[in-house]
Order: structure tokens, then sequence, then C-alpha cells
């Protein structure tokens, strides 16, 4: 479908919806992955939560195994599901109907939250805590694929335009994600009180000092960027769907990677500080996220157009397979990336 022969989307209520789905897709996830704090906190022994007096003051790394290998393998828990499921819409989309698998996959995610935000409240030992928070990750990106593979294959179907707020509101989901994470450690609430606003949230001025400089550099930064490059394709859509210059710019966003690895990430063992100032690294993170949301919303765009019509949906389907692969092999580099600094 062309946007000549289109029908009139009135009062834009198409578009807003295509924006708050696509903002459904990534905002469970995104509360998950910027929530670790609260996470590892639940996973600590009882005997180093608190000694007699109160506090604890151990030397060195005071992590037992379940938090330090909280974010490994919530991240295998995350992408080996997305990829999966991602991969499975691409051949169940002809068989089961579009709208048992989005509503059915945005009620798996409603109920999911809900039961993370009562558990809040419940006191669980730190291996039951872990292994049911993994069993929500799974659930959460398993159907979080099929509702974005969904999305995509659906927005294939209806002009190019259509794409852009799917996109826009899973940058959207990130920038909401870390700038709730912000106000939850502005707050100075307990860490139980945070959380549970914190995932409540998802359900239904303060100084730059070292305990906001990862938040907001790092989630807030980049999400916000993120979802400006995506919503800047609603009303530019440069290079073209035939230009070379898009695989140009897409393979030339490389040169993040060893510019990243140069800036001050500490601590390090084998490669120098190029770029010691924290400001490098912002500037780096403004056109990494930005080229990042711009350059994916065109991809994600175009794709669908490359193909006849009745080809539409299921080439929406494989693209957003592909864009689930790209994080998957970004997540598994990024260990060995670590290692070489």
């Amino acid at each position: 479908m062309t946007a000549s022969n289109a029908p009139r989307d009135r009062y834009n209520a198409v578009w807003i919806i295509f924006f708050i789905l696509g903002l459904g897709t990534l905002l469970p996830w995104n509360f998950f992955m910027t929530a670790t704090m609260y996470f590892t906190q639940r996973l600590k022994d009882p005997q180093t939560n608190q000694t007699a007096n109160g506090s604890v003051v151990i030397e060195g790394d005071s992590r037992n195994v379940l938090e330090s290998k909280f974010n490994n393998v919530m991240t295998l828990c995350a992408m080996v599901p997305l990829l999966i499921f991602t991969c499975l819409n691409s051949f169940i989309h002809q068989r089961i109907p579009q709208t048992l698998r989005i509503s059915g996959s945005l009620s798996v995610i409603f109920v999911v939250f809900l039961i993370t935000a009562v558990l809040v409240r419940v006191e669980m030992e730190p291996l039951p805590f872990f292994a049911f928070t993994m069993i929500k990750i799974i659930c959460i990106n398993s159907f979080g694929a099929i509702l974005q593979g969904s999305l995509f294959g659906l927005a294939g179907m209806l002009p190019a335009s259509y794409t852009t707020p799917i996109m826009s509101g899973q940058g959207l989901a990130g920038t909401f994600a870390a700038f709730s994470m912000i106000c939850a450690l502005a707050s100075g609430s307990a860490l139980q009180d945070s959380a549970f606003g914190y995932f409540i949230t998802a359900y239904c001025s303060f100084s730059f000092t070292d305990t906001y400089f990862i938040p907001v550099s790092c989630f807030l930064l980049f999400n916000v960027m993120d979802w400006v490059g995506r919503s800047l394709t609603a009303v530019c859509m440069w290079p073209g769907k035939d230009s070379v210059w898009l695989p140009v710019l897409v393979t030339a966003r490389l040169v993040f990677v060893p510019l990243f690895m140069l800036c001050n990430v500490q601590p390090r063992h084998n490669l120098p500080v190029v770029f010691a100032h924290d400001a490098w690294y912002i500037i780096f993170m403004i056109l990494f996220s930005f080229s990042n949301g711009y350059l994916a919303s065109l991809c994600m765009c175009f794709g669908p157009k490359k193909v006849s019509q009745h080809e539409a949906e299921t080439a929406g389907a494989i693209m957003a397979f592909f864009l689930s692969l790209g994080l998957a092999v970004g997540a598994a580099l990024s260990f060995g990336f670590r290692a070489m600094i």
C-alpha cells in the first residue's frame, strides 16, 4: 500500500495507536533492565544485608554468585527467547490472527508486571527470587517478541510512515524507564518503596554526581537521543531506500566501537585512555544514539517496501527478527570488547 492510495487516517488515530503499541513492546523490558539495583539488592545474602550494628563493611567484591551473574543471566534469558520467538513469529503470522497475537501478548505482559509489582512487597529467599525473576524476563521477552514482530508485520502492509510511530514509541519507552529510575534514585526512598512505584508506573532538579552519571549519561541520554532519531523519520527520510548512502552510514557506525573503548572506562588493563574527559563520552553517546535511532527507523520503514504488497507482512516480521539478532550479537560481542579494555 502506498501513501497515495491509503485510506485517510482520521485524527491520526492509527498513527497514535501504533505509537502506543510501540511503547508497549519495549517498556516492560526497559523497566527490568534499568532496575538491576533493586534486583541485585534482593539477591544479597541475609547475613551481608545487615550486621549487629545495622551496617556491613566488606573489603573487595562482597557480591554472591547470584548478584555477580545476574546481568549475564538476565541478558541470556532476554536475548535467546527474543530471537526464538521473533523467528517463530515469521512462520506463525499466517496461522494465528493478528488480533490474538497482539492482544494475547499484551495481556501476558500486563499480568507479569502486575505480579512483579506485587512481589516487591513479598519476602523471598535469594535463589527462588532469582529463578522467578528470570522466568518473568523470559515471558516478557517471548511475548514481547511476538508483539514486536506482529506490529512490524502489520505496519509493513501500510505506508512507510506508519513504521515510524512504532520505532518512536520504542525509543520513548527507554527514555521513560531511564527517567523513572533517576526519579527513584533522587527520591531517597527505601529501595523496595522505589521499586514498587517503579513497576506500578510500568503497570498502569538534582546535582550531577557519581550517583547520577551512569543513569543520566548512559541510560537517559542514549534513550532520549535514540527517540529523537527514531522520531525524525516522521518528517525526514534521507537517504532514500535505494540510496547507497544508507548502508554506508550504517557501516560507518562501527567507528563508535574503538571510540568508546578509548574513553575513560574503569577498570582497564590493556588499552590506554585517549579521551579522558567525560565530555568526550557524552559527545560520542549523543552521536551514537541519534544515528542508531534514525538509521534503524529508516531501515525498518524501507524494508517492507522492497518487496511486493502480499509479502510486506512477512518482510516486516523478518526485519523484526534481524533487529533482534543484531541486539543479541551486540550483547555477545560486548563481553569480548570489555575484556580487550
